[in-house]
């Protein structure tokens, strides 16, 4: 049996795994300060053993958050966790487009809204 990898944030479903796939060979395409996103990480639950051994040179995968702009981290937040705790003010992300968002949605919302 193939385990599909998921992320979940309150009422949101995304296929890692999928992403990851339509991630696969690009360059990113985007830069994350992770001190913007302190806030957040109440909402995920860190792995504080697992977050010391992630590699913070692999892209984090974003999705589009809204039709006005902005970006929601699907996988990577141990890496953001990382990167707070050893100073790093940047890392990579790899933004999907607003058809693989939806292609990688498991749950919630409608197709064309981004996570909203």
């Amino acid at each position: 049996m193939i385990e599909v990898e998921t992320f979940r944030l309150l009422a949101w479903t995304w296929d890692i795994s999928s992403a990851k796939t339509y991630a696969e060979g690009r360059a990113p395409n985007a830069r994350l300060h992770p001190r913007s996103w302190t806030g957040l990480l109440a909402l995920i639950g860190i792995d504080e053993t697992h977050a010391e051994t992630v590699d913070l040179a692999v892209p984090l995968i974003a999705v589009p958050a809204s039709v006005d702009g902005g970006m929601l981290v699907i996988d990577g937040w141990h890496r953001i966790h990382k990167a707070l705790v050893t100073g790093v003010e940047q890392l990579p992300v790899i933004l999907l487009s607003r058809e693989e968002e939806y292609a990688c949605r498991i749950h919630g919302g409608e197709k064309g809204y981004g996570w909203r």
